[in-house]
């Protein structure tokens, strides 16, 4: 089997005005008297931070994402002027409730849309609707942990690695953000930041438990000791799922280890292994949700209860005559392994200039026996970085300088077999063998300039080069033998993202900002090769999404205990990447729409309006549609065109919001009881390109009452006591929609109704019911 992988890029293609952005920082002159730029003297925009545990006080700023050592220099720009930012505290968040995902924790930012994944705690998040529509990874947003990149060079994060007790802090990046971090941020980015040895100061264990079958056992343990800080964080969580089919069982272990041996020279390392077993239930058509949301009582094809969703597959696993079965009879599921080793080496070069390199491996291996196929594969990846940020002055004005080089591997190898019925996970005829290399290669540089004391100005720009070289086998079956077909990939992609912003603070209660940014996401191999029939192909035609987006907003504060902020954006796509589904089992295919448009407002309100009382809301409106997209649709020998203009996207709701109000017995006997009630609102949205067919909306309250203390006396330090109702009314809601294709008859070419999407399967998770959920932390 011939097989064709990516030579290695050469310098000379890469654009020499990257090289030369690349070098700006070192252009910058020391501050007045030779001293670095203080932090109070740039205009720092966060947009929203949830209060922390310890009080009120808003937290320090972290280290755009870094947990360096106490006494590191400013070694990266500290929540960059001028983006849309929301700090997510643990309060309310991971704390004092037991966070079963990351998805509960990230929808107290606005813009933020959270749907279920496949098994587990995997969810998909999206940031402002420009992930809505992925079936099984993250994409259009950069991931990154203890400034870390979690986001393989194919532009893929998932989290089901992603433990929410392990984090101290996340920050969601809103908007373009390909000036800052480079292919992949159309949508935003996500910084995660681990609690340090020494937030930890000891040790902690504790305990979830609740209704279907949930477990979460997990211990941390971290120190400082002379020049030495470990973290360590490690879990184990377990549950039968509320669906039929759907247990689950997942280890996590997370490690941040960091070395100053001198005080101009620290060494940190990340590690996290994850490792996940879960069957799968099967996804319903809309009309099957409304009969059997939870697929209950289809544990067998022949004696399936009403709306039970099922599959065919070949009876010889090949062609042919086909067999029904259920999920659990198929034995579909999912078992994976993600491993990821990282350092970094920082280096105060002087007091106004901070150098680090840092270099991961990680690797994504994958065995799952999905629906009608099943794929078989391993994509470990590479990942180097270099950058060098300094404080001083640009013609004459106090300045940060920040400039990176970025080159990036991942060697993907993937299996895709036909599946087999019965005796459990069976393969059945090798039907796809792919193998490809992709290499990305780009440099990236920022200035913030203090113009006056009231203003702020930003101008950033990224150049990179992304090369994907591969070969697709793709395999059918017949009576009289196989056929075997040959797609090839040797593609290269250019893209550049500059970025403009602009920060006015008239005053401590007033932050105004405004934005114009630009983002690009390339295609991975493993979209060059689904065809729209969902089968392994022929689809190398792909070009780079690219967006230009305007952010308009305004930040007031005008006391200690009110924080709102609002943003308006309006985002301009060429060549969007959309995904959606050709049917039930398949692989969902993705296509660029030629022009769109994405437009919205952001709201978030912290506010603790009466002693012992807050309330909290994370608001998003979005309103996406395309602009130019001609849609061909085939059946039999019949082909036609529909123009889909001024339809809205799939997969994105217009209207989202989460809104908590809660109470905290400030002083006095009762002190540290608290209980909040938070509901999730998320609007209905359409499931197809005609809007022929629309995924219902809902409304979910979840009520939580917790308790901690400080205890004396005894060994442990403190206690933290939670129980909490989820889905208090018992709402039925899809949790998780995949965008469906159209279709047109194959005797009169005319396109089929929503009935007919409504009856195909393969789409809808349901929601969980009410469910009660408890636990214990004890810190020693």
């Amino acid at each position: 089997m011939s097989v064709f992988h990516l030579r290695c890029p050469r310098a000379a293609a890469f654009p020499r005005a990257a090289w030369l952005l690349a070098a700006a920082p070192l252009a910058l002159g020391p501050g007045p008297g030779g001293e670095a730029h203080a932090e109070g003297d740039s205009v720092t925009l966060e947009e929203l931070s949830v209060v922390g545990e310890a009080g009120p006080a808003a937290p320090v700023p972290a280290r755009f994402g870094v947990a360096s050592p106490q006494g590191s220099a400013p070694a990266v720009i500290e929540n960059p002027v001028g983006q849309v930012v929301t700090a997510i505290d643990r309060r309310n968040t991971i704390a004092n409730r037991p966070a079963t995902s990351i998805g509960s924790v990230l929808v107290n930012s606005p813009g933020v849309t959270v749907r279920q994944g496949n098994g587990g705690r995997d969810v998909i998040v999206s940031i402002r609707g420009n992930n809505a529509r992925s079936t099984g990874v993250v994409k259009n947003t950069v991931v990154l942990e203890d400034g870390f990149v979690l986001t393989q060079p194919d532009g893929a994060a998932r989290f089901d690695l992603t433990d929410p007790r392990a984090y101290s802090r996340i920050d969601v990046f809103r908007g373009p953000q390909s000036a800052l971090f480079g292919n992949y941020a159309t949508g935003g980015a996500i910084a995660f930041r681990t609690r340090t040895g020494r937030e930890i100061g000891g040790y902690e264990v504790g305990t979830d438990a609740g209704s279907f079958g949930y477990l979460s056992n997990y211990f941390t343990v971290g120190g400082a000791s002379g020049p030495v800080e470990i973290s360590l964080f490690a879990s184990d969580v377990r549950a039968n799922g509320y669906q039929e089919h759907a247990s689950y069982d997942t280890q996590t272990v997370n490690l941040l280890a960091s070395y100053t041996p001198t005080p101009d020279n620290r060494f940190t390392l990340k590690v996290i292994n994850n490792t996940l077993q879960a069957d799968l239930a099967a996804r319903s058509s809309l009309d099957q949700f409304r009969i059997n949301p939870y697929q209950r009582g289809c544990a067998t094809a022949a004696s399936a209860a009403p709306g039970c969703t099922t599959f065919n597959l070949f009876a010889n696993g090949a062609f042919g005559p086909t067999v029904p079965v259920t999920a659990a009879e198929g034995a579909f599921g999912r078992n994976d392994r993600r491993t990821i080793v990282a350092a970094r080496w920082e280096h105060d070069i002087d007091a106004d200039t901070t150098w680090r390199t840092q270099l991961g491996f990680d690797e994504r291996n994958f065995d799952q026996p999905f629906y009608v196929t099943a794929s078989r594969g391993s994509y470990p990846s590479w990942n180097l970085l270099s950058d060098i940020t300094r404080r001083g002055e640009l013609f004459g004005l106090p300045a940060i300088g920040y400039a990176a080089l970025n080159v990036s591997t991942i060697d993907n190898h993937i299996a895709t077999y036909n599946r087999a019925p019965y005796g459990g996970p069976r393969l059945g005829a090798l039907i796809g063998d792919q193998e490809a290399v992709q290499s990305n290669l780009g440099g990236r540089a920022r200035v913030e300039l203090a113009l006056t004391e009231r203003w702020t100005g930003v101008l950033g720009i990224s150049a990179e080069n992304t090369w994907i070289a591969g070969r697709n086998l793709a395999y059918s079956y017949a009576a009289t033998g196989a056929t075997r077909t040959v797609a090839d990939a040797d593609r290269s992609f250019l893209n550049v993202a500059p970025e403009l912003a602009l920060a006015y603070r008239p005053d401590a209660e007033w932050a105004f900002r405004g934005r114009v940014a630009t983002g690009y996401t390339t295609p991975a191999a493993s979209n060059l090769f689904v065809t729209p029939a969902g089968l392994p192909g022929n689809n190398t035609q792909l070009r780079t999404q690219e967006n230009l987006g305007l952010d308009l907003g305004l930040d007031w504060t005008p006391t200690e205990t009110l924080r709102l902020s609002l943003t308006g954006f309006y985002e301009f796509f060429r060549n969007e990447l959309v995904s959606q589904s050709p049917g039930a089992g398949l692989l969902s295919y993705t296509f660029n729409a030629p022009a769109s448009e994405h437009r919205g407002v952001e709201l978030g309100v912290d506010w603790a309006f009466t002693p012992g009382w807050t309330a909290t809301l994370a608001y998003g409106f979005n309103d996406q549609y395309y602009t130019d997209y001609v849609e061909q649709l085939s059946a039999g020998g019949l082909t036609r065109r529909f123009d889909r203009a001024g339809n809205r996207i799939p997969g994105v709701p217009a209207n989202q919001l989460l809104a908590r109000v809660g109470y905290d017995v400030p002083t006095g006997p009762l002190a540290g009881l608290g209980a909040f009630v938070e509901t999730v609102v998320q609007d209905d949205f359409y499931l197809d390109n005609a809007n022929l067919l629309r995924a219902p909306g809902y409304a979910i309250v979840n009520a939580n009452l917790h308790y901690a203390a400080d205890l004396s006396g005894g060994y442990a330090r403190r206690i933290n006591l939670y129980l909490e109702v989820r889905n208090l009314f018992d709402a039925r809601y899809v949790a998780s929609a995949q965008p469906l294709a159209n279709t047109i008859s194959a005797a009169t070419g005319l396109q089929n109704g929503p009935a007919a999407l409504a009856t195909t399967t393969g789409s809808i998770f349901a929601g969980a019911p009410r469910n009660v959920v408890g636990g214990l932390r004890l810190s020693f």
